[in-house]
């Protein structure tokens, strides 16, 4: 299944094991990073079985809960962020207790390959991005280079 990314925006999908995931997982955005626009969304996998929801942007959030539900699957969580890289909070978000596994953070096209069994969903992987065209050349390693320095901030 597709998944939607909206403009200039990153998603990070990944699973956990309790309810307190949301909470935990929006103290970490907040405290990493307070100028960060995010929305998440958590699929309970128990009792009411609700997709829970917190983040500090309407769009973000309404995404997050629309790809939670799209996906199905117990336990998993949906984070959408903007005006950050997911290499900014990436530690702190495995860091969380009940944080089991991040299937991936990305800008790129993405597709999550769900399992259904009688009992409920499962996200068995995802597709992120397209498959390689070539090995990069020398002018490739430049402009490579070039974006780190530039994202970075990083002059040698």
């Amino acid at each position: 299944m597709d998944v939607s990314i909206p403009e200039n925006a990153n998603i990070i999908l990944g699973h956990s094991h309790f309810i307190k995931t949301v909470e935990d997982l929006y103290e970490v955005m907040v405290t990493t990073n307070p100028n960060l626009k995010f929305g998440i969304a958590f699929n309970e996998a128990s009792g009411p079985c609700l997709i829970r929801y917190e983040g500090n942007d309407e769009e973000l959030v309404n995404q997050a809960i629309e790809t939670a539900k799209k996906i199905g699957a117990g336990h998993t969580f949906v984070i959408y962020i903007r005006g950050g890289y997911p290499i900014n909070i990436l530690n702190q978000i495995k860091n969380v207790q009940e944080v089991c596994r991040i299937y991936t953070a990305t800008a790129n096209p993405l597709q999550v390959i769900v399992g259904i069994t009688s009992q409920g969903r499962a996200v068995l992987g995802v597709v992120d991005g397209y498959s390689p065209k070539g090995v990069e050349g020398e002018e490739d390693k430049r402009k490579r280079h070039a974006f780190l320095r530039e994202i970075t901030k990083y002059k040698k």
